[in-house]
């Protein structure tokens, strides 16, 4: 995918963190070419996190995000502290800008600490150089600072390839900061498909697009778009219809698709629309399967027959969009869940970046499929639901399970289909 079709998902995510004062938005600036942030000499100008995306050479497509001061004081300042370490949740890969003429401070150890426990690969930019190096050398102060920095990185175990010093205001060292951040390895995972490894060249898929109020007008939403052009990618052709049109289409089509897609709001009908000898899953779970949670998610999903009266269900989603009258996260979900069980079940919502950090008052969370969240993003939403005991699954595991139908809908993937019968 180029730049301009890639999904913020889709992109390598590095954040740009330290203290109030530091530069952070200026080497931002100069790293993106472009007056992205609004710098001045007052601490904490920048009071949210702001994102642009790049393209930075070999690494690709990237979400460059400039974020407000780790020290920032007083009650705005709290939540501002608290949006910066939401955003270390997605970070790929973390850049700690320190001034250059103070050294490494308690805040600086903070982060680095941070990146450490996240396993986020990070380098240290000290700034400011430009009031160091001056034609008239490293005043005594200075050297000694820098000094003392350089034996606090050392004390700290950070490898000397880990340290770049910079001048936002002259543009020194810049350059080499772009080709260090650009030359870090994030991960070494394959390369995972939606379900190109599911399909061979010439094979039909049949992609169920209901088209209801919630839909974006004049176009299908990003799971559906990405779906598709992993199809094309794998020389397979994409028949993309409504819920209603797939009795005629199937009865019509001459061939026997290798695979029934479907939206996971219309999973009952179009189950029974679709004969048992055609491979039938949802666009929900075959993300779960792209950002790495399918297995806990289809186990998380027996916790539905255990709620009770007065229990607390999450739902969340990664999104934030204007909720519709049927809106699939906060009226289906909810009423099909009450069908289900029976019970008076309480529900919370959540959704963009805001995820609780405790989860202990939840006998249950639905995550939606993640399409607007990356991979390190999920994965943590599903280590804090680990760590604290609460099952987690998602909309469209959910809803099969509810239907009877999630057995068939993971036959395509054996080894977590055989969890589900342990």
């Amino acid at each position: 995918m180029s730049l301009n079709n890639t999904p913020s998902s889709e992109r390598i995510h590095i954040g740009f963190f330290g203290k109030r004062n530091a530069g952070k938005s200026s080497v931002v600036n100069r790293v993106t070419g472009q007056e992205l942030s609004v710098v001045s000499d007052v601490k904490g100008t920048t009071t949210d996190p702001v994102s642009k995306a790049m393209e930075l050479l070999p690494m690709g497509p990237v979400q460059i995000i400039d974020t407000p001061g780790i020290d920032d004081e007083g009650s705005l300042g709290e939540l501002r502290v608290k949006k910066t370490k939401q955003i270390l949740n997605k970070t790929d890969i973390a850049i700690l800008v320190a001034d250059a003429t103070a050294g490494l401070v308690p805040a600086d150890y903070e982060l680095i600490s941070i990146f450490k426990n996240k396993n986020i690969p990070y380098i240290v930019a000290m700034n400011k150089t430009d009031l160091i190096e001056t034609n008239a050398g490293v005043n005594e102060n200075d050297a000694k600072n820098l000094k003392n920095s350089a034996q606090d990185i050392e004390t700290e175990n950070i490898k000397a390839e880990q340290i770049m010093y910079v001048s936002a205001v002259t543009g020194s060292g810049i350059h080499e900061l772009k080709e260090k951040i650009s030359q870090i390895s994030v991960t070494n995972k394959p390369d995972l498909r939606i379900a190109g490894d599911l399909i061979n060249p010439s094979d039909f898929v049949v992609l169920v697009v209901p088209i209801d109020s919630a839909a974006p007008k004049g176009r299908l939403i990003l799971p559906q778009q990405q779906t598709i052009r992993d199809i094309l990618e794998s020389d397979a052709t994409a028949i993309v219809i409504k819920e209603n049109k797939l009795k005629n289409t199937l009865a019509n089509l001459g061939k026997k698709p290798k695979l029934v897609i479907t939206d996971s709001q219309v999973f009952e009908s179009v189950s029974k629309d679709t004969p048992l000898d055609i491979s039938l899953t949802s666009f929900s779970i075959l993300f779960a399967r792209y950002k790495g949670n399918l297995a806990p998610a289809v186990k998380g999903a027996s916790a539905i027959k255990k709620l009770k009266d007065g229990d607390l269900v999450l739902i969340s989603e990664g999104c934030t969009h204007h909720r519709q009258c049927d809106d699939i996260g906060s009226v289906k979900i909810p009423a099909w869940l009450k069908k289900y069980t029976g019970a008076d079940i309480n529900i919370d919502l959540s959704s963009g970046i805001e995820f609780p950090e405790d989860l202990s008052p939840y006998s249950l969370i639905i995550h939606c499929g993640g399409c607007m969240l990356n991979e390190r993003e999920m994965k943590y939403r599903q280590k804090c639901a680990e760590d604290q005991n609460v099952p987690i699954t998602n909309y469209g595991i959910a809803i099969a399970f509810m239907q009877g139908i999630l057995e068939r809908s993971i036959e395509i993937f054996p080894d977590i289909s055989e969890k589900l019968k342990e």
